[in-house]
């Protein structure tokens, strides 16, 4: 690598590597984890809805590496090590959107999957994803620019079930499979 050339954040942090059955295999290089092929890794999506059935999806940062603009679930990540997927959740809830644990009261894992998608030549997610759900009480936002690029509530069953009404959207794949499984099952 050159002098002119940037290191990657990513490259600092670790994920989990897991199995098919999200049992954890040890540390990678989060960098690692979504460049080649991937390597197997612990992932969350997290879903918040206002009393209205109405879905959270945050729009990620142009500055995100992969899916960047994308509009997702509420908030995604991955959990670090010793860290439950509703506590990384909660703190991702927290730095991206300024959604404190008081403002919902129901966080918890609804469902999981494993995928594995590729995002043109920069990287590929291999992920087994956790879904978290809650209904926010308090709907205040307080978005950070650096991680969200926009917000938008939307009727969640709507959004299912016209898909090309919102194609325009962009939506990240775990998002479009983690709604689809909310439906179909």
């Amino acid at each position: 690598m050159s002098a002119d050339e940037e290191v990657h954040e990513n490259a600092g942090q670790d994920v989990i590597a897991v199995d098919a059955d999200d049992n954890e295999q040890g540390l990678v290089n989060r960098l690692d984890a979504h460049t080649g092929e991937g390597i197997r890794h612990r992932a969350f999506t997290t879903l918040l809805f206002d009393r209205s059935g109405h879905i959270l999806l945050a729009q990620r940062s142009p500055d995100k590496r992969l899916w960047d603009t994308h509009w997702d679930g509420t908030v995604a990540s991955h959990p670090v090590d010793g860290q439950s997927q509703v506590e990384a959740a909660a703190e991702r809830l927290d730095e991206e959107l300024g959604i404190e644990p008081g403002q919902y009261d129901d966080l918890r894992v609804t469902d999981r999957f494993e995928y594995k998608r590729y995002y043109y030549t920069e990287g590929v997610e291999h992920e087994v994803c956790a879904v978290l759900k809650a209904t926010l009480a308090d709907t205040s936002l307080d978005p950070d620019p650096e991680e969200v690029g926009g917000v938008m509530w939307v009727p969640y069953e709507r959004l299912y079930e016209n898909p090309r009404w919102y194609r325009q959207l962009r939506l990240c794949p775990w998002f479009e499979i983690a709604m689809r499984r909310d439906f179909e099952e």
